[in-house]
């Protein structure tokens, strides 16, 4: 997959939220999103998917363009800010109602997804009952039920311990070697470089710099 950004700009009221943002992205791998609440990150996570239209520029996935040759990428998944389930539900019957729009997952995929996101499948307990940790999860399970080839995940590690955070990273790097095309935002920025292959900082929507991992020669450890 590869997903191409032209010109994409941007406003609301008058105020500039997205300014004449050009980029690229490819498959496997993991692209970071940093840059201070307001900076334009959330808005250009959904530029991507397609759920805003664009004043100015264009959002090409696989050289299709959103909005005229395609309405959303064809696989993807996403969690964004504050992730909405049903309260009457459990986190397993939310799951369930998702897969049936599209058919793409079947029951034992549900059910691995919650155990790779460290929910349990026999879990009875309604959604509005769950913590603000087992939310993050299930909002995280949702995104990746489907094995999409795009996977938009902003601020994942919102209200995840230790355990938690330690998970989402394995998912990352799962999906990462599966060939997926992963892009995060984290307030955390050690750990968004941790995560990152390449990240672009973003401020008053506007890329400042592109940051790109390297491996040290002589060892593994890898560098910006």
């Amino acid at each position: 997959m590869r997903i191409e950004l032209n010109d994409v700009t941007k406003s609301i009221g008058g105020q500039m939220i997205l300014n004449h943002i050009t980029l690229s992205m490819t498959s496997g791998k993991v692209y970071g999103f940093q840059g201070i609440n307001g900076s334009g990150k959330t808005m250009l996570m959904r530029a991507i998917i397609g759920l805003i239209h664009l004043n100015e520029g264009d959002v090409k996935i696989d050289g299709k363009k959103l909005g005229k040759d395609i309405e959303f990428p064809e696989s993807v998944g996403f969690l964004l800010e504050n992730p909405t389930f049903l309260d009457r539900y459990s986190g397993k019957d939310n799951l369930k109602l998702l897969a049936d729009i599209r058919g793409k997952a079947e029951e034992s995929r549900i059910n691995e997804v919650l155990r790779i996101v460290g929910l349990d499948v026999q879990e009875k307990k309604k959604y509005k009952k769950y913590s603000l940790g087992m939310k993050q999860r299930l909002g995280i399970a949702a995104a990746i039920l489907e094995m999409p080839d795009l996977i938009i995940l902003d601020e994942p590690a919102n209200a995840l311990d230790m355990s938690g955070v330690e998970m989402l990273k394995k998912i990352i790097q799962m999906k990462r070697e599966r060939g997926a095309l992963v892009i995060l935002s984290c307030h955390d920025a050690v750990l968004l470089q941790e995560m990152s292959d390449v990240i672009f900082e973003i401020e008053q929507g506007k890329i400042l710099s592109v940051k790109e991992k390297k491996m040290e020669a002589g060892n593994d450890k890898k560098e910006y």
